[in-house]
């Protein structure tokens, strides 16, 4: 074996190293990343060959974490890894954005990349270092990629910012970024802040290229020594240049002149596609050489070939005329509404419509048991606030089936749950979800998520901090032309045909979260502020609409709206509560109609009552009181006689708290026997209590005293005590009941 291992420190001197030609070795690339008792596996295969029609770059990237990394089983009836997870899911994506810009345009061999995790110690965390294995396995083979890629964390700890933090230290962190960047250049970039400026994001994006720049040199060196820095040659695409310069000189005008009419979307996709289709109509006409199958194939060129043109249509005219494709200035916001409550059952609702995208979003409010419980490889926890994104194909006009969740519509409603849930106060005790569907888009969905999120929940009375919003920037920028411009709040063809997606989401005080892909080389930190500079004001605009829409959460609940009540008990009485079996919490739900849940936390019992009503909540909140609360000397009790003896009666004078009203203290007057005074088990009556012996816990009390004293009585006197036997002449049963307490 021919093993060679690299490594590379971090700027705190933590070692990551890269290992090759000892795992997974029919691959065409493997490498093996460990840090400290981190162990990443990444492979990558292509095909050799692209399939026959094929003009788009087919990479897959999956991220895969093993339970026994962690010494665990895999949860559900299996007891085996399943469909991946959403942070799997999340953490590809990440991989994906970053690799696949780097790989030739018109290399379209399908490409696997797999990253696995086998071994962590929930120290480091993985998903940080999965963008630099893929990457390293990359290099390892002889697939075509113009340059090596690292993924860092960075964030923010006590205003320093640390490279690839530990979980622990991220406990303290305000700002959570992913960074990929080649040598020269970020590439991608995603993460969320607690409220901070922009001038930190810059500072952090700085901080984490730095670290990046030797991982990237130190793969460069490892694909030299492997002799993979020469890649395979391949043949992917057939042109003909002749038909290319065509097309240019006839379709470049009227495409330039649609772009500036300023259409709507359906409207000016179906103008480029008439110029299109009106030169395929001319050509096949000028040449009735060509067999159908000829034709076919110079169809398909000129379907690829007029992309560009439409491209660079759009491009020059918003360079040279400052011109975008609806006509605005590039730093317009498209036309705003929203509405709220536009739905009567759900607890909070509202729309939120800017330009061609809208989203339809709902808040539900629920109790702990509605919680989404984690179990992750290395997270095993429960989340209160949920948010899912849902894009259906009637939202862009297209006739086809609604599948399943996507993995864009993960990370879509991933990033809009990070800009929002910091809003939400850590003692708010409902569990939320808020989801959206996107009815209509034309860019910008998330971030419309983002603002239609808000409202809802200001609609559903959940208190957040302040409101938030989100906006979507592009970029301009033609490679060797000083020339750029940013645009704000780009379309969905702006993104596609433009250099950058860049989305930020934030409050007045600053920003929550932010997703970034670039597509060309050398953007300048330059650009970077004006463009994050520019999408502040586009933010303020929007939250100005939003605030004119509902300025607060509304002061109260809806009336539908299932109330909670939370309070904290002593953590000796949980058990109370509960009772044997469940046995008494259970008896408290069926006899209020309320939902009970207790939780053992920070040393004491965490109580959540949830009911339809009021009046539901306050006698479920009595009962928990009743058995918790402390008897008090002095204080007056209905009781419940449990048994009567012959020198006395036992009492239930508080839930699960007994003491003996003794003969002598029923009445004034001397009692041969308890039935003398009438009284029988499972009679109520009041008592006074008047002691509560320290060493035995036994609880003294009286009758009596609640009734007038007689005139002339005179006190007995007291007679000498002898021995008692053993348990102290009570009856046994209740000996332990009273000293329970």
């Amino acid at each position: 074996m021919n093993i060679i291992t690299k490594t590379v420190q971090l700027p705190d001197g933590r070692e990551i190293s890269i290992e090759t030609g000892k795992l997974a070795k029919q691959a065409d690339g493997s490498a093996v990343l460990r840090m400290g008792k981190t162990v990443l596996l990444a492979t990558v295969c292509a095909a050799k060959d692209a399939v026959p029609g094929t003009d788009f770059m087919p990479l897959q990237c999956d991220y895969r974490e093993q339970y026994a990394a962690a010494g665990r089983f895999p949860g559900g009836f299996t007891k085996r890894e399943g469909r991946p997870s959403d942070n799997e899911i999340l953490t590809s994506r990440l991989v994906d954005r970053a690799l696949r810009p780097l790989f030739p345009s018109n290399y379209h061999a399908e490409v696997y990349v797999n990253i696995m995790l086998l071994s962590a110690d929930g120290t480091d965390m993985p998903d940080a270092l999965a963008g630099f294995a893929a990457s390293a396995a990359l290099a390892c083979s002889d697939i075509p990629f113009e340059a090596p890629i690292s993924e860092v964390r960075v964030a923010r700890i006590n205003g320093e910012y640390v490279i690839d933090p530990t979980y622990q230290q991220m406990e303290n962190a305000d700002m959570d970024l992913m960074v990929a960047a080649t040598r020269d250049n970020i590439m991608m970039v995603e993460g969320e802040m607690k409220e901070v400026p922009e001038s930190a994001l810059l500072e952090a994006l700085k901080a984490a290229h730095e670290a990046i720049k030797p991982m990237c040199e130190m793969q460069t060196a490892l694909s030299k020594e492997l002799g993979t820095d020469v890649k395979r040659e391949y043949c992917h695409e057939v042109n003909d240049e002749e038909l290319r310069q065509q097309l240019r000189e006839e379709c470049y005008q009227p495409a330039y002149d649609v772009t500036k009419q300023a259409l709507e979307k359906q409207a000016r996709a179906e103008a480029f596609e008439k110029i299109r289709e009106d030169f395929k109509v001319a050509y096949a006409e000028k040449h009735t050489d060509l067999t159908p199958e000829e034709l076919e194939e110079k169809n398909s060129l000129i379907d690829r070939y007029y992309n560009d043109v439409e491209r660079d249509a759009m491009r020059r005219c918003v360079l040279d005329e400052g011109i975008r494709l609806d006509g605005r200035k590039t730093t317009d916001i498209r036309p705003i509404w929203c509405e709220v409550s536009p739905l009567p059952m759900p607890h909070g609702s509202a729309i939120f419509t800017r330009g061609e995208t809208q989203s339809l979003s709902t808040c539900t409010l629920g109790t702990k048991l509605d919680e989404k419980m984690v179990d992750d490889v290395l997270d095993k926890s429960f989340m209160k606030f949920l948010l899912h994104y849902n894009f259906p194909p009637f939202c862009t006009g297209e006739a086809k089936a609604q599948r399943s969740v996507g993995r864009r519509e993960i990370g879509h409603g991933h990033l809009a749950w990070r800009a929002l849930k910091g809003m939400i106060p850590e003692d708010f005790p409902y569990t939320v979800r808020v989801v959206s569907q996107i009815l209509e888009s034309n860019g910008s969905s998330s971030m419309a998520t983002v603002c239609a999120g808000t409202l809802a929940l200001m609609d559903a009375g959940v208190p957040i901090k302040r409101p938030v919003s989100g906006i979507a920037m592009g970029l301009i920028k033609n490679p060797g032309e000083e020339k750029y411009a940013v645009l704000s709040d780009i379309l969905g063809d702006e993104d596609h045909l433009g250099d950058m997606d860049f989305k930020t989401t934030g409050t007045l005080k600053g920003l929550t979260a932010t997703q970034m892909d670039i597509k060309c080389d050398g953007l300048s930190y330059d650009i970077l502020e004006k463009a994050l500079m520019q999408a502040k004001a586009g933010r303020e605009h929007i939250l100005g609409k939003i605030t004119e829409t509902l300025a607060e959460p509304r002061a109260d609940l809806k009336p539908h709206v299932p109330r909670i009540v939370a309070f904290e008990i002593p953590k000796e009485f949980i058990g109370a509560v509960i009772g044997p079996g469940g046995k008494i919490i259970q008896g408290m739900q069926e006899d209020t109609g309320a939902t009970i849940t207790i939780d053992e936390e920070d040393g004491v019992g965490k109580v959540q009552v949830s009911a339809p009503n009021k009046d539901s909540i306050d006698a479920a909140v009595a009962k928990i009181k009743a058995i918790v609360a402390v008897p008090e000397v002095g204080e007056v009790y209905n009781a419940k006689i449990t048994s009567v003896m012959p020198y006395g009666c036992f009492v239930e004078f508080m839930p699960g708290r007994e003491g003996l009203l003794h003969i002598s203290e029923i009445d004034w007057k001397r009692l041969e026997t308890v039935e003398e005074a009438g009284l029988n088990e499972g009679d109520e009556i009041t008592v006074k209590l008047l002691e509560v012996n320290d060493k035995t816990g036994k609880f003294r009390l009286s009758h009596k005293v609640l009734t007038p004293k007689p005139e002339g009585y005179e006190e007995r006197p007291v007679r000498p005590r002898s021995p008692r036997r053993e348990g102290n002449g009570q009856h046994p049963h209740h000996h332990h009941d009273n000293n329970k307490d």
